[in-house]
């Protein structure tokens, strides 16, 4: 899951995305109101965190802009502001909940959970693709009986494949939903993270789930194939 954080207080922004990045998020950051609609526009995420006092371009004419271009994401607005007349204008332009700084961090990552759940219908249900599961709440993956233990990166990278899975994902998508936006391309941090995830899932298994699309990408496969070389390219 992808979230972007639009808040000008550093110290306040970097706080939130140590948070959000615990729970095994992956997180943008911006800190003024024009690149932040830019990232929203341009980026698919699950999420934007919004804070109302901006500068360069308010919040609230942030909402209003991605509203009116069709941009459906949740939009949590973060802000000092607790006048009801401000949270009736947010929710009347578009966004989806409103907390009123200082809050609580437990209450916040609270109200993230709860608009991940509504913004993609059955988020917290347990994954399952062949023998592999996973479970969103618990942050629990296992191939079979086998318990997986999974770092917070390959656990979002394994999240990803299996809410995909059957589906060839490039390299450029994979790092546009696991990583952020100044993940360099250029690496092999991709290709490293899936060997991790291959020694974990399919190591000892007559079934090779992660299989490589040469020239294409990687695809999570949850039908039996007997078709796939050692390493699990497809042939």
């Amino acid at each position: 899951m992808r979230i972007l954080i639009v808040e000008d207080e550093r110290k306040v922004s970097n706080f939130l995305r140590q948070a959000l990045e615990e729970e095994r998020y992956a997180v943008d950051q911006s800190f003024n109101g024009e690149d932040g609609l830019i990232f929203a526009e341009t980026y698919e995420y699950d999420l934007v965190i919004l804070d109302l006092m901006l500068p360069k371009m308010g919040g609230l004419n942030i909402i209003r802009e991605l509203r009116k271009k069709g941009v459906k994401m949740p939009i949590l607005v973060l802000t000092a502001r607790d006048a009801i007349r401000d949270k009736v204008k947010a929710f009347d332009l578009g966004g989806d909940d409103y907390l009123t700084k200082p809050f609580s961090i437990e209450e916040f990552i609270a109200r993230v959970r709860a608009l991940l759940r509504r913004g993609s219908p059955g988020q917290a249900g347990i994954l399952k693709v062949a023998d592999l599961t996973l479970n969103p709440v618990k942050r629990e993956a296992f191939r079979g009986l086998k318990k997986i233990e999974l770092t917070n990166k390959e656990y979002a990278l394994l999240e990803y494949l299996m809410r995909n899975s059957d589906r060839v994902l490039t390299r450029s998508m994979i790092s546009e939903h696991v990583w952020n936006a100044d993940f360099d391309t250029e690496t092999n941090v991709i290709d490293v993270y899936i060997t991790y995830l291959r020694n974990k899932i399919d190591k000892g298994e007559p079934h090779r789930m992660i299989q490589t699309i040469r020239g294409v990408g990687y695809m999570l496969r949850g039908e039996y194939n007997d078709h796939p070389d050692q390493t699990g390219h497809m042939v």
